[in-house]
Parts: structure tokens; C-alpha cells; sequence
């Protein structure tokens, strides 16, 4: 599957379900051309997911937003819910631990931590 373009406009509706990985980069950066063709090779791997790709110099409110500070940043949602959120170019293999991780998680049990923490 090819990655989405992500904007200001269409971030909600693309992030509102199913798992989707954001890598908010920018054409500049070197680790960001580095982890470019890892990230679309796992997008083709995984069409059950939505690769999804924020250029930071076009997107700068939704980077700000997301509090950007170094690219590349990954972000994984799950259901709504942001899961991860790191810098830094993931080579292949952590990548696909990652993925194996966020697929594996109990949504369930996050959401009730969701909720205890915001009980407190």
C-alpha cells in the first residue's frame, strides 16, 4: 500500500481508526531520506495498516501540534490512541518489532488505563 499524504485537513479522518504509523520527516533531512524506503517497504508488507507521511516544512501547524522537535519522528495510533512516539530513523528489523508490538497490544486494557489515569 502506498503511504498517505497527511495534512492539517485530513489528519482526523485518517487517524480515526485501525492502526496507522505517521513519519513526520522533511526532504532535507538525511535520516529522514535514510528511513524513507524502510518505511515503504513496510507499508507494502502491511496493508492491513496505513503508512502515513507528514512533511514537517508543508504540515508546520501539525507538526507544532504534535510538538515535532527532531525528524524523523515516528508516531503509531492504535484506535485513536497514540501508542508511540519516538525520533530517529528505525532500521527494518526494529521496525517490524514495533509493528509486531503495537499489533499484539490489548486495546482493552489501554483503554481502562486511559481511564484510571484520567480518574485520578
Amino acid at each position: 500500500m502506498a503511504t498517505v499524504n497527511l495534512t492539517k485537513a485530513n489528519f482526523e479522518d485518517v487517524v480515526s481508526g485501525g492502526t496507522v504509523l505517521v513519519d513526520f520527516w522533511a526532504s532535507w533531512c538525511g535520516p529522514c531520506r535514510m528511513f524513507a524506503p524502510v518505511f515503504e517497504a513496510s507499508s507494502e508488507e502491511h496493508a492491513d495498516l496505513v503508512f502515513a507521511k507528514v512533511d514537517t516544512e508543508a504540515e508546520t501547524e501539525l507538526a507544532r501540534e504534535f510538538g515535532i522537535m527532531s525528524i524523523p519522528t515516528l508516531m503509531v495510533f492504535r484506535d485513536q490512541v497514540l501508542i508511540y512516539s519516538q525520533p530517529g530513523a528505525l532500521p527494518r528489523e526494529s521496525l517490524e518489532e514495533l509493528i509486531g508490538k503495537v499489533q499484539a497490544l490489548d486495546m482493552a486494557e489501554v483503554q481502562r488505563q486511559i481511564v484510571a489515569q484520567e480518574a485520578r
